[in-house]
């Protein structure tokens, strides 16, 4: 198996797997993890298969940005005091092989 067919983001992209989606466009998704470091820790992903910001076209990084700058202003709109934006690359950080970045509210 390649890392793609194995990949639970590409997964829950699919459908196969269930996610609380917050965000969804034609190139991006964003959903509550599930192992949050605060209530509304968000995920934001590309919907093709990337595996680090190292591999990342720029055009894709620039529509995965955009989505998490509208998520970080809603959170903030909704009455976050401050949102953290955190994206990690390769073990022992990266435990999931699907670029991704964490946007996370604190109250």
């Amino acid at each position: 198996m390649n890392e793609q067919s194995n990949c639970i983001f590409c997964k829950i992209i699919a459908g196969e797997l269930s996610s609380t989606k917050i965000y969804e466009d034609n190139d991006t998704l964003a959903f509550l993890t599930i192992q949050p470091e605060q209530p509304g820790h968000t995920l934001v992903i590309p919907k093709k298969h990337i595996r680090n910001i190292i591999d990342c076209p720029k055009d894709t990084l620039d529509k995965v940005f955009e989505t998490v700058q509208k998520l970080t202003a809603d959170f903030i709109d909704k009455g976050a005091k401050a949102v953290q934006v955190l994206q990690n690359n390769e073990k022992p950080l990266q435990e999931v092989f699907h670029f991704h970045v964490h946007v996370i509210p604190y109250k």
